[in-house]
């Protein structure tokens, strides 16, 4: 089975939606055949490459006076339920096109899942700039990529035009919030749902698939 996930490395949802289906995984019986591949979508397309904004000033800027408070005590408390540390008064927002970039090269390289891990830690917990490519660099050689070589990978255009298809193909198929889990390109779940729905649909897939129908 082949799960595509589109979300976004400043999404906090997408990090407790991530723990959520990790814990489904871990009870789905199938789960060895369950073939993960993170997708491309920017909450902020628009963020100026190279500058990093205290993600407190880009929700009050966005939602309104007074509503990022109510907005990061809600993800924090939500986060912890689910083992996770938000530290949102550190959080820095940047323009997330070349993380994404280093997340398809990590895909290529088999090292997807830990980079995705680490980025996702990096902004919510550690107040790093994901929008850096030294920063960048330094967490993908923690995840055993060469330092060097990632430099270099973002110095380049490699990379920009799968990530252009990403973001193309959420547009084509609807989506517009993240995360969005779809599930062997055909079924499409959005949020972050909880461990035990996305055990129904993972084990709703299966059926379906032995079955050789297609999901109504």
């Amino acid at each position: 089975m082949k799960v595509d996930i589109w979300s976004d490395v400043v999404c906090p949802w997408c990090y407790i939606g991530k723990r959520r289906f990790e814990a489904a995984l871990r009870r789905f019986p199938a789960a060895a055949d369950v073939t993960v591949t993170f997708r491309a979508f920017q909450l902020d397309p628009g963020a100026p490459p190279g500058a990093a904004t205290p993600v407190r000033e880009v929700y009050e800027r966005k939602f309104g006076p007074g509503q990022a408070d109510g907005m990061i005590e809600r993800v924090t408390t939500m986060a912890a339920d689910e083992g996770l540390t938000f530290d949102m008064d550190r959080a820095l927002r940047a323009n997330t096109l070349l993380a994404h970039r280093l997340l398809w090269l990590a895909g290529e390289r088999g090292v997807q899942d830990a980079l995705k891990e680490r980025l996702l830690r990096a902004y919510f917990s550690e107040g790093r700039n994901v929008g850096d490519p030294d920063t960048l660099a330094d967490l993908a050689a923690e995840c055993g990529l060469d330092r060097e070589a990632v430099l270099g990978f973002l110095a380049s255009d490699a990379g920009r035009a799968e990530v252009a298809g990403d973001l193309t193909e959420a547009l084509e198929l609807g989506i517009t919030a993240v995360p969005t889990y779809v599930f062997d390109g055909r079924w499409s779940v959005p949020g972050a749902q909880d461990p035990d729905t996305f055990l129904r649909v993972l084990e709703r897939v299966a059926e379906l698939e032995a079955a050789g129908t297609e999901p109504s």
